[in-house]
């Protein structure tokens, strides 16, 4: 059973300002507690259904140490609103210092609000096999729960680093080649591309801010055939990376 003190604590890391002084986070259900469990993530509680138990038994048995608990209890805890399998809360990662190769690709985003659209982004970078995101300081919080259920277990894999992006991006004009998406670009279509440099996505409503951009040396654009006047940044992510990987 879940005591009140510790659904006081889940409930609590559902605030940034708690989730800091905590240095903790909150995963829900099967396939994200899935992939937690089985990442270099450090637990610190776990509770499961017994459905989600008698599923994982093999899983679970490997010396994790977990509560069983009931739907309800989940649901009272957490921030969905069904839950039969799992709900774990975790110690936030400690990442070293950043450190990209001139053949790599990364991902860097401008002021990113939407959670949702940053944990699908996280998730995009992980199939496309980028294994960093670069966030302005003003991006969503990589540990809200949106994100971490948006990213589908890719949160495991990926890591999200927050700096002063227009000086972290001074710091590689010379070195790495940075594509901006903006609606002034050049057609990715006609650009023979490769999979490496730092591609920079805007906000959602604003673009790349005008700090941001003095830094890009190569605007980039999806060609549009229809009417609508923008894309989903999280989909405009997933078209451009695609593109980049197409030949490699």
């Amino acid at each position: 059973m879940l005591s009140k003190a510790v659904v006081k604590y889940i409930k609590s890391l559902q605030v940034k300002k708690y989730r800091n002084q905590h240095q903790a986070f909150v995963v829900e259900g099967a396939k994200s507690v899935l992939e937690l469990v089985q990442s270099d993530f450090a637990l610190q509680h776990l509770f499961v259904t017994e459905d989600f138990l008698r599923e994982h038994t093999a899983l679970l048995a490997k010396g994790l140490k977990y509560d069983v608990v009931t739907e309800e209890e989940l649901v009272k805890a957490g921030t969905f609103s069904s839950n039969n399998a799992a709900l774990a809360v975790a110690n936030m990662r400690q990442l070293p210092p950043l450190q990209i190769s001139p053949s790599e690709l990364v991902i860097a985003l401008d002021d990113i609000r939407d959670p949702g659209n940053l944990g699908t982004i996280i998730r995009i970078a992980d199939w496309y096999g980028i294994k960093h995101v670069v966030c302005s300081e003003n991006c969503a919080d990589f540990y809200n729960p949106k994100v971490i259920s948006s990213t589908m277990g890719s949160f495991t894999r990926i890591r999200v680093y927050y700096l002063d992006l227009p000086g972290w991006l001074q710091q590689h004009t010379g070195k790495y080649k940075i594509y901006g998406a903006a609606l002034n670009g050049e057609n990715l279509h006609r650009m023979q591309l490769k999979p490496e440099g730092i591609v920079v996505l805007g906000n959602e409503a604003n673009g790349i801010r005008p700090e941001v951009a003095q830094q890009v040396n190569q605007l980039i654009k999806i060609p549009a055939f229809g009417g609508a006047e923008s894309l989903n940044v999280a989909t405009a992510t997933a078209i451009i990376i695609d593109n980049f990987r197409r030949n490699s």
